[in-house]
């Protein structure tokens, strides 16, 4: 099966999606760059906790698609879930770009796992030493977004807890220049962020991801 590189794909979905990331993420970003001398250690705790509860996930995802594909006679499996991850690529492109709201389904069904980890978060504000940064980013991590279960999709199709672990790590890496930016140029960014020719631009490019992704698997290139 000719395909995209899975974390040259997350990578660049982490980046791209940027414009996602800060209206999501950018509340509590910007709050933690306001607290004083202490900014560049809360956001790289606020990030280094965020970006941990991806592997997290990254490793379930993987080791329950490991479940499906320990048999070679399931290969149809991990086909079925890398044009899945594909479609999911493009519907997620076209929600950056604001052309459709499709993948807020998605979202909806972290909804119930979110309802639960919100009331803990509360524990860690505000978010004034790098200790309670880094805990406020692992809670906020499961804050039901389809930029990050379109990747989950792929560290599924993974088949391997450590892969999936490794992927989503990417992706996490692939999020940081949006959101380490957005600690110090908060105002600035959000505004830029709102730019339908940035939104439009980030979406076209995820989705070509995506589209690309099915061109190889049809063609087989």
């Amino acid at each position: 099966m000719t395909e995209w590189n899975p974390y040259l794909v997350a990578w660049l979905t982490g980046l791209l999606g940027g414009v996602h990331c800060v209206g999501m993420c950018g509340g509590i970003v910007a709050a933690t760059a306001l607290q004083g001398g202490q900014r560049p250690a809360l956001l790289l705790g606020y990030n280094l906790g965020r970006v941990s509860s991806y592997v997290l996930a990254g490793a379930l995802a993987g080791l329950a698609g490991s479940a499906a594909l320990l048999s070679q006679h399931l290969l149809p499996v991990q086909q079925g879930l890398y044009l899945l991850a594909q479609v999911m690529l493009i519907l997620l492109g076209l929600y950056l770009a604001g052309l459709n709201q499709s993948v807020l389904w998605v979202e909806r069904g972290g909804a119930v796992l979110w309802r639960r980890v919100q009331p803990m978060l509360s524990r860690f504000l505000p978010v004034t030493t790098p200790g309670r940064a880094i805990a406020a980013g692992a809670l906020w991590g499961w804050l039901p977004c389809g930029l990050v279960y379109s990747v989950l999709i792929l560290a599924l199709a993974q088949g391997h807890a450590v892969q999936g672990a490794l992927l989503m790590g990417v992706f996490g890496l692939g999020t940081l220049p949006n959101l380490l930016t957005m600690g110090w140029m908060a105002q600035r960014l959000q505004r830029l962020a709102r730019q339908v020719w940035v939104r439009r631009v980030a979406g076209l490019s995820v989705m070509a991801m995506g589209c690309f992704g099915l061109w190889l698997q049809f063609v087989k290139v």
